[in-house]
């Protein structure tokens, strides 16, 4: 199974990589799929690279989709 995760850019290198971030997780990633990125930007990130642009209401949406579903198998584990 893949999975993509919503993270927000927050730095653009010239070698068109990008760092993003959720909460306190910093990753550095190829951009070379999206076209002109800017910082700020909402991307779907996949296997090191940003796949996708989101507006800031799907990424939350995604993002407290994953949420729930860590709740869920917490609450299995317990």
């Amino acid at each position: 199974m893949c999975l993509a995760v919503p993270m927000q850019l927050i730095t653009i290198h010239a070698d068109n990589t990008g760092i993003v971030k959720l909460d306190d997780i910093h990753h550095t990633v190829g951009l070379m799929l999206i076209d002109n990125p800017c910082i700020g930007d909402f991307l779907l990130i996949h296997a090191g690279y940003a796949i996708e642009r989101l507006d800031c209401l799907e990424a939350e949406a995604r993002l407290a989709l994953f949420r729930t579903m860590a709740e869920m198998q917490q609450g299995e584990m317990a």
